[in-house]
C-alpha cells in the first residue's frame, strides 16, 4: 500500500465528518431526529475510519513525523494549532461514545447537556485536522 495517499484520504474523511456533523446539528434543531441519528452514526463512523486509517499511515511510516519547516510566527502558529488540535482529539472519541449510547438509550437530556460541549471540540478537531494537512503538505515550503 502506498502510504503517501493516506493524509489525503484522512483530510477528506475529516472533510465529510465536519459537513456530517455540521448537517446533523442542523437536522436535530429542525426535529428531524431519526435523520439526525442517521448523520451522526455517520460521522462517527466517517471519524472512526479516519482514525484507523491515520494509525495505519503512522505505522506504514514508522511513526514519523512530518516537519513543518517554516519559521518565526508561522511555526508558533502551527505548533498551538497542533498542540490545541492533539489534546481535544484524543477526548472525541470518548466523548461521541458516550454521545451514542446516551442518544441510543434514550437519555436525551443528558445527550443534549453533553452534545453542547462535545459537538463543537468534535467539530474543532475536524476542522483543524483538515487545516493541519494543508498547512503540512501543500503549503510546507520544503514539501513543495
Amino acid at each position: 500500500m502506498d502510504s503517501h495517499i493516506l493524509p489525503t484520504v484522512n483530510a477528506a474523511l475529516n472533510s465529510v465528518a465536519t459537513l456530517l456533523l455540521v448537517f446533523g446539528r442542523r437536522l436535530v434543531r429542525s426535529g428531524r431526529i431519526d435523520a439526525h441519528r442517521r448523520v451522526m452514526l455517520s460521522a462517527f463512523a466517517v471519524s472512526s475510519l479516519f482514525l484507523v486509517l491515520y494509525v495505519l499511515h503512522k505505522i506504514l511510516r514508522s511513526f514519523e513525523h512530518t516537519p513543518f519547516h517554516a519559521e518565526g510566527a508561522a511555526k508558533v502558529v502551527y505548533l498551538v494549532l497542533l498542540f490545541s488540535h492533539v489534546v481535544l482529539a484524543a477526548a472525541v472519541p470518548a466523548l461521541a461514545i458516550t454521545l451514542i449510547v446516551l442518544g441510543l438509550r434514550g437519555r436525551i437530556a443528558r445527550h443534549r447537556h453533553l452534545a453542547r460541549v462535545a459537538w463543537p471540540i468534535w467539530l474543532y478537531v475536524s476542522v483543524t485536522g483538515v487545516a493541519i494537512y494543508f498547512i503540512l503538505y501543500p503549503f510546507n515550503p520544503v514539501s513543495l
